[in-house]
């Protein structure tokens, strides 16, 4: 008797075993793959800059070091002054460099040869009101005389959230109708937005700048227009 009741309870949970097995397995529906669509997309619009920054170098060649950076602190210390002239705050001129280093010059019959030591001051400069920066720039110039270097005038906006949030809508409209005509093309259509990665937030083109004298003599800095772009990546599911 006690063999048979044995057998019996081995039969029952195999059968209890068999049957979870079953209860368990996934149906064939439920692993279905889903379906989807990614688009990558650019949203450009144009703006005009409202500010302007300025490169620029004092430099001078002296016999000692002291007294070559003495000079480039001279020339620096007259723009300075020409700057805040023109209400330009101090927070918007930095030093981005100081250096001094001999200088050499090089001829056939006595080689290399030291001319003395020279002193340098890079400075950038941020003209918030774009329309006075021809008149700063032809300021500084005389200021600094000879030894004074102007290495660029470039336009820029100084606050570009509105510009980048349209640039924004103008991705996300581009995206949407790519990824329309993708699946009017394939004969589905667009269900729920997965996903939405910014590549980019923004990327601003400098304009092409142009400065020359007008006919009264004075630098007129061309502000031209500037593109601010931002890249997206949305993905749709498909139904």
């Amino acid at each position: 008797m006690n063999i048979t009741f044995k057998k019996r309870g081995t039969i029952l949970a195999a059968a209890l075993a068999l049957f979870g097995a079953i209860a368990l397995a996934p149906s064939s529906s439920a692993a279905s793959t889903s379906r989807y669509i990614t688009i990558t997309a650019d949203g450009t619009v144009k703006v005009a800059p409202d500010a302007v920054r300025i490169n620029a170098t004092s430099t001078s060649v002296a016999g000692t070091t002291k007294d070559a950076l003495s000079a480039t602190a001279s020339t620096s210390a007259a723009v300075r002054a020409v700057l805040l002239a023109y209400a330009i705050a101090s927070k918007d001129i930095a030093s981005q460099s100081i250096s001094v280093y001999p200088e050499y010059n090089y001829t056939q019959d006595k080689g290399q040869v030291l001319v003395g030591y020279r002193a340098s001051q890079n400075l950038v400069i941020v003209i918030r009101k774009a329309s006075t920066a021809g008149l700063i720039v032809d300021a500084i110039v005389n200021a600094g005389g000879d030894n004074f270097q102007l290495n660029g005038v470039t336009p820029f906006v100084l606050d570009n959230t509105k510009s980048t949030i349209a640039a924004r809508t103008v991705a996300v409209k581009n995206a949407r109708a790519k990824a329309a005509s993708y699946a009017s093309l394939l004969g589905v259509k667009l269900g729920k937005v997965n996903y939405l990665i910014e590549n980019s937030s923004p990327v601003s083109y400098p304009p092409m700048m142009g400065a020359a004298k007008d006919t009264a003599g004075v630098t007129q800095v061309d502000l031209g227009l500037q593109d601010v772009t931002v890249s997206i990546s949305v993905q749709w599911a498909l139904i």
